[in-house]
């Protein structure tokens, strides 16, 4: 009975380990990781580089196997999947933002919105107002038809986290997704992720170095040498992060997908 998922976790790890390679030559990037996120919570990973935290990022977004352990996602066990398994639950239960975009150069704001319907089955004439909708919403209603070179680093950051979402997940991974973004435009996207939290109850969790991003977050965990060395909560950080914050980016308006 112990080890049946709790109904409140959309994430549930127990003891995932990941090795590469074989013999002398083998690298641990994940040693016996357990961790629990229940939905809705908004969760920050933190840790030096080459601590495991991007491996877990890869873990949980069904991007890759652990060697050992168990993952449950949602409630269901997707350790074992194989990678077509595994590429119809990130379709079904997650979003990913990343730090370098990962937007199509020649393809309007609108058109990278629609490509996870496509992929996802969604109906031609719901994928273009959907995706509208979402560029709306994320403060781009004026931006539609902009390529990702017209548009600045934070508008293509918004671009993808509007893809993101394209499909309704319950789960919203991003990893480092501010690093190449200037001050300003890192508060607009913590911002952003803040509201999707509070008013969709999206499941957010960040994978970030910087202490200032992770202090929007409700918990923060840290990792060293693939293992988590410290899991809590932010109080005090978080309430100087909302009394510092921009005020939501201009024209972005309540998130509703």
């Amino acid at each position: 009975m112990q080890n049946s998922p709790r109904p409140d976790a959309i994430i549930e790890a127990r003891d995932l380990t990941k090795v590469y390679g074989q013999g002398d030559g083998a690298v641990h990037a994940l040693q016996g990781v357990s961790l629990r996120v229940r939905s809705g919570e908004f969760v920050a990973i933190m840790g030096p580089s080459g601590s495991g935290k991007s491996t877990l990022m890869h873990l949980l977004g069904c991007l890759d196997r652990p060697t050992s352990g168990s993952y449950r996602l949602a409630g269901e066990e997707v350790s074992h999947f194989s990678r077509d398994q595994l590429a119809a639950v990130r379709n079904r239960h997650i979003g990913f933002v990343f730090q370098s975009f990962n937007l199509l150069a020649r393809t309007p704001a609108v058109g990278n919105v629609e490509l996870p319907m496509l992929y996802a089955g969604v109906p031609k004439d719901e994928r273009a107002p959907r995706a509208r909708a979402l560029l709306e919403s994320v403060g781009l209603g004026e931006r539609l038809t902009h390529r990702p070179g017209e548009l600045s680093g934070g508008q293509q950051q918004r671009v993808a986290i509007a893809r993101a979402l394209a499909n309704r997940p319950p789960l919203l991974l991003a990893d480092e997704p501010t690093g190449n973004l200037d001050s300003a435009s890192s508060a607009e996207l913590m911002t952003l992720f803040r509201r999707l939290n509070r008013e969709q109850a999206i499941t957010i969790v960040v994978v970030t170095h910087d202490v200032n991003i992770a202090a929007w977050a409700q918990r923060v965990m840290v990792f060293n040498d693939g293992r988590v060395t410290e899991d809590r909560p932010v109080t005090g950080a978080v309430a100087k992060s909302e009394r510092d914050a921009l005020a939501a980016p201009a024209g972005v308006r309540e998130v509703r997908v």
